[in-house]
């Protein structure tokens, strides 16, 4: 009865409005009034197809993010981790193909040590902080700088690169699709849904929001809080295997700048989405909202030319800033 009325009433301002819950929504619903003000091509298809694949990667990676920050731990190895997995992916499969030739067989075995190479470092990640008791933030900017490295190492400087043949054979996972919805959108709504109704309806949903709450109450309340924290690790390493996998067929390479910055925008997308930065509350589907207002807010750099688009970067940041800023602001008027 605790932790769901911690979930239900985080956010709530004195009159009962719900700052977290509207203020994603309404700054979606502006950046696509002004993207259609700006340029008429924003609301097209293609573009809105494109902006959705492209961004399918940061929002799979982002649904386990909301686990992990929700039960009051954090990730920043996760865009090096993407790297290296991609990496090592290409590699294995580039081996496999000098003795399996161009086969569904390669692709089956890359995706299967893509979901695998994922899981385990996202182990490694959790038993770190779990068992050994180092802060989530040293132990995931250590393992970000070792992925990082461990990729510019595999490609000694520079790019690795699918075997063309194979590339074409895998092409579809990211440029196919059904209805013309490419596989990427599908797959990130599937796992949306999944994180949402894990969240909301399942024990461990509840069980991250009780121990990112007060992890004290939570160990008194019986419920295994080094095992939660341990799972939230697990999946999102999980899922970014699952984004890699997704990833790897659209341009068939792998360097040390795959992945850059990509826990930052997995970060933003949660934070902007009303999961608490301090843990305890956490919305998926929130989460989904703040990864398209990234993608759009992108994708109208791209398009015209009012802001650069390098500043893409430091727009992001601002915009976690000021998340944060709400965030506080409204605990101060609970």
């Amino acid at each position: 009865m605790t932790m769901a009325t911690t979930q239900n009433n985080t956010g709530r301002t004195r009159g009962g409005l719900n700052l977290q819950v509207i203020g994603p929504i309404v700054a979606l619903i502006a950046l696509v009034l002004i993207g259609m003000a700006l340029n008429s091509n924003f609301l097209s298809y293609a573009n809105i197809t494109n902006v959705l694949a492209r961004s399918a990667f940061i929002g799979i990676i982002a649904v386990g993010m909301t686990f992990v920050i929700t039960a009051g731990g954090l990730d920043l190895s996760v865009g090096s981790m993407a790297a290296f997995v991609a990496g090592l992916m290409i590699l294995v499969m580039n081996q496999l193909t000098t003795s399996l030739g161009v086969s569904l067989p390669v692709i089956l075995l890359g995706i299967a040590l893509a979901l695998v190479a994922g899981l385990v470092a996202g182990l490694i990640n959790g038993i770190l902080i779990t068992r050994v008791g180092i802060e989530a933030f040293i132990v995931t900017l250590g393992t970000m700088g070792i992925y990082r490295s461990l990729i510019t190492w595999l490609a000694d400087g520079g790019t690795l690169s699918l075997g063309f043949e194979m590339r074409e054979l895998y092409r579809p996972v990211y440029y196919g699709g059904i209805a013309g919805i490419s596989w990427p959108i599908i797959a990130f709504v599937v796992v949306a849904v999944l994180g949402e109704v894990v969240m909301r309806h399942t024990a461990f949903g509840r069980h991250c929001a009780a121990i990112g709450s007060n992890e004290k109450v939570a160990r008194y309340s019986s419920i295994p809080v080094a095992r939660v924290k341990l799972a939230t690790y697990v999946l999102l390493g999980l899922l970014v295997g699952f984004a890699v996998v997704m990833y790897v067929p659209r341009l068939g390479s792998a360097s040390a700048s795959t992945g850059l910055l990509w826990e930052l925008e997995a970060i933003a997308a949660v934070i902007i989405g009303g999961t608490l930065l301090k843990g305890g509350f956490g919305r998926v589907w929130g989460t989904v909202v703040g990864v398209l207002i990234l993608s759009l807010i992108g994708n109208l750099l791209n398009l015209t030319d009012f802001v650069s688009p390098y500043l893409n970067g430091a727009i992001q940041g601002a915009v976690i800033i000021l998340a944060v800023v709400l965030q506080r602001k409204g605990g101060t008027e609970r």
